[in-house]
């Protein structure tokens, strides 16, 4: 294997003035590394930048104490990110029953149980649907929003707390004239009563918690919150950036002697906080052995216990997916605990009778498992509703490539589709919507960023054909409801589908008339959501539609580089206009100044690309050359000033954050008494002066997390030494093809960039939504 093409070399005179041709060759040895956790971010390596543009994004947690910054959270989720894998033995995970009832027992009567509520779920879909009934958390808010626009009587960011039941959907009609909307400022979060927070500055004063905590605790817990904490002061746990080492501290300066390591209220908000870590890494569930081998690293003398309490409470559920939840073998159930401690990968057959399938026991949160549920029956029914027999062929032959005459042919004869492909197989889908709106029909492309946006309608040359998700959805963008509360669309295309997580998705699919067409398409080799989920590659892996592959490569020097890192090979590309530079540092330092030479002076001059078109990315946030780093130097340079507005200048680059799994690139424009004022492609928005802070970063340099789904037409990726451990083939396929016309790498990882490239991607995220595409359904 051969690695990429070299370039500048540290001291030598062109390596400051320019941008140098590449060169020679670095060999690849055949291992990896594994990950590190970034700095300020959840998790490690691939899983770290699963939650930009989320809780790390928000504001910089303070050390020592707890604190209301979610970033805080992504600390204490950090470690070696080992063990967040779904890859435990066969086991099943017993509920906690009264007494006199067996393990296996209190195992089969709380899986009836949930089996009866699921069958009570499905029974109901028969009668009237009250879409989104089943979503709690974001994927509620989101649906709240758009139905309280249908009328047309609130406006598009409202929220409230109660949305009217939706009718029975048909098949969309005609939509609604739509309405002329006004730019509005960026919705804050609700704030709890001043007498709540009052009564939880109180009560944080008494455990020596900061008093800074109050008004995350009274929102997360309510008006009683000082009440909840009395009771049970763990539940300090459930608000963003609190470590569990800090809500003990609280715990045992609140009850004394009657605090102990196995008291049921901390081990069930361990269960809870566990589960809640897990999502912000990506996971809708996880394996039981997990779950209680981290309660045993938090000194929990009996996990088992634990785990069943947590259920019973309601805390989390429990879901068997190897088997009939009824099945039992020699009196007992198959993959048990006992029998099943220490096989791991679920690979393991004690307990199971000859021929069976191990049983593999998640736990999950009950919003992401009803929002992977609602999610499965959604996609069902479009499969099952769609008219199947519907004669686009003359549209197929003159389509212009064969990928995109097969993509036509697939979506004319199926409610759901699946298209993957690189950059360049963008045009198919452009191609579709082009050709069905010639068809008579409403067809609508939605993307991830405002980029995306941009991109798909120069793609289809009309810019009503192309609208974010986020504005889909709020009624902001796109055709708005029909009368029924449906998103007034025929076919919808959905880009760049791995940024979907599974709220989200549900909510979108619980959006669609019966009868509407969907395709997801997506690049399968990016990094995955911010959100919890794993939509795109559970339906490929599901094989729960037609899947068409495009047949369009990535055109250029760029293009050749990012399809040899898709399939396992960093080679080395010829690259006759400096469309790829290596530039090799040696140490973090060095990487700061060479990027800040990079963008403020080399790429402008040699490639002819403004800095303000030019976007640097890192592996993290943290570290001598994180985002945070590497943003001072840049400001410094691009844009110096005293920072007046809340350590923000007029003209500074930032990324605004206004809901999780939302990062939006934007240019300050001024500040007054209103808040900050931001420029987000060509739309204004006002950022309240309370939410700067923790809403607002300077985004000269941003997480491969963050840029996913974007592109510039310069990208300088920054490869410090102390990045090696974070680097996976994902991370450096997304990183590398964010670049349009040049890609420069500043590298000082040696080895650790081809080893990272040649491994094979892994599962990294445990979820149900695969099995539940694949179970039949009744």
């Amino acid at each position: 294997m051969t690695a990429l093409p070299r370039g500048e070399t540290p001291g030598s005179p062109a390596a400051d003035d320019d941008v140098a041709p590449p060169s020679a060759a670095v060999p690849a040895p055949p291992t990896g590394d594994g990950p590190e956790t970034d700095d300020g971010a959840p998790g490690t390596g691939e899983r770290a930048e699963a939650t930009d543009g989320t809780a790390d994004d928000t504001a910089d947690g303070e050390a020592g104490a707890p604190t209301a910054d979610a970033a805080d959270s992504d600390d204490a989720a950090g470690g070696s990110g080992a063990g967040t894998d779904a890859g435990a033995a066969a086991e099943a995970d017993a509920d906690a029953a009264p007494a006199p009832l067996s393990e296996a027992e209190a195992e089969l009567a709380a899986q009836r149980e949930l089996r009866e509520r699921i069958e009570r779920r499905k029974a109901e879909k028969e009668g009237p649907i009250a879409a989104g009934g089943k979503l709690s958390g974001k994927a509620a808010d989101l649906l709240a929003a758009v139905r309280a626009v249908e009328s047309g009587e609130q406006s598009a960011t409202a929220f409230f707390d109660s949305p009217a039941p939706a009718a029975p959907r048909r098949t969309a009609p005609e939509p609604a004239p739509a309405r002329p909307r006004v730019p509005e400022p960026a919705r804050a979060p609700r704030s709890a009563p001043p007498e709540a927070v009052a009564a939880a500055a109180a009560v944080l004063a008494e455990g020596g918690a900061p008093a800074a905590l109050a008004g995350p605790v009274a929102e997360t817990l309510g008006a009683q919150a000082a009440d909840a904490l009395r009771a049970d002061p763990w539940q300090l746990l459930g608000v963003p950036g609190v470590k569990p080492e800090q809500a003990d501290g609280f715990a045992r300066a609140l009850l004394g002697a009657e605090c102990g390591p196995d008291d049921e209220r901390r081990t069930a908000a361990l269960v809870g906080w566990l589960l809640e870590r897990a999502a912000l890494r990506g996971h809708t569930a996880l394996d039981a052995s997990e779950v209680r081998a981290a309660l045993a690293e938090r000194s929990v003398a009996d996990p088992e216990a634990a785990v069943q309490h947590a259920v019973a409470e309601g805390v989390v559920l429990v879901f068997q997916d190897g088997q009939e939840d009824e099945q039992v073998h020699d009196g007992r159930e198959s993959g048990t605990p006992e029998e099943s401690d220490g096989d791991e990968g679920g690979s393991g057959d004690k307990g199971a009778g000859a021929g069976q399938e191990p049983v593999q026991v998640l736990l999950g949160l009950d919003r992401y498992a009803l929002a992977e549920e609602s999610l499965a029956d959604g996609l069902a029914r479009l499969v099952n509703a769609c008219e199947k027999d519907a004669d686009w062929s003359q549209a197929a032959s003159a389509a212009g490539s064969p990928s995109a005459a097969e993509l036509i042919r697939a979506v004319a004869a199926h409610g759901l589709v699946a298209h993957t492909g690189g950059e360049a197989a963008r045009a198919e889908p452009a191609a579709l919507i082009t050709a069905a709106r010639a068809l008579g029909l409403r067809a609508l492309g939605a993307t991830h960023s405002a980029d995306g946006r941009r991109r798909l309608a120069e793609a289809t040359g009309d810019p009503e054909t192309a609208v974010t998700l986020t504005g889909l959805l709020s009624a902001e963008q796109g055709p708005g409801r029909d009368g029924e509360g449906a998103i007034a669309v025929d076919l919808l295309v959905v880009l760049d589908a791995p940024q979907l997580d599974v709220e989200t998705a549900a909510v979108l699919v619980e959006s669609l008339a019966d009868g509407t067409r969907l395709v997801l398409s997506g690049d399968p080799g990016v990094l995955g959501s911010a959100g919890a989920g794993r939509v795109f590659a559970d339906v490929l892996a599901a094989r729960a539609c037609p899947q068409i592959v495009s047949r369009t490569p990535d055109p250029g020097p760029i293009g050749e580089l990012v399809s040899g890192i898709g399939i396992g090979e960093l080679n080395q590309v010829e690259a006759p206009g400096k469309e790829v530079v290596i530039v090799p540092v040696r140490d973090a330092g060095e990487a700061v100044h060479r990027t800040v030479q990079l963008v403020a002076d080399s790429v402008p001059r040699a490639i002819g690309v403004p800095s303000s078109d030019t976007q640097v990315i890192t592996v993290g946030h943290g570290g001598s050359a994180g985002t945070r780093a590497l943003n001072a130097a840049l400001k410094q340079r691009l844009n110096p000033g005293p920072g007046r507005f809340g350590g923000f200048d007029p003209g500074d680059r930032v990324v605004h954050v206004p809901a999780p799994g939302r990062a939006e690139p934007a240019v300050v424009v001024s500040a007054d008494a209103e808040g900050l004022h931001l420029d987000c492609a060509g739309t204004e928005v006002v950022v309240a002066q309370d939410r700067v802070e923790s809403s607002v970063r300077h985004g000269w340099a941003l997480s491969a997390h963050q840029a996913a789904g974007m592109r510039w037409p310069a990208v300088v990726v920054v490869l410090p030494g102390d990045a090696a451990q974070g680097l996976s083939r994902s991370w450096v396929y997304t990183a590398f093809g964010r670049g349009e016309r040049h890609l420069s790498v500043v590298h000082g990882v040696d080895q650790a960039l081809p080893r990272a490239v040649a491994q094979p991607p892994a599962q990294d995220r445990t979820t149900r939504l695969r099995t539940l595409l694949e179970t039949p359904a009744g």
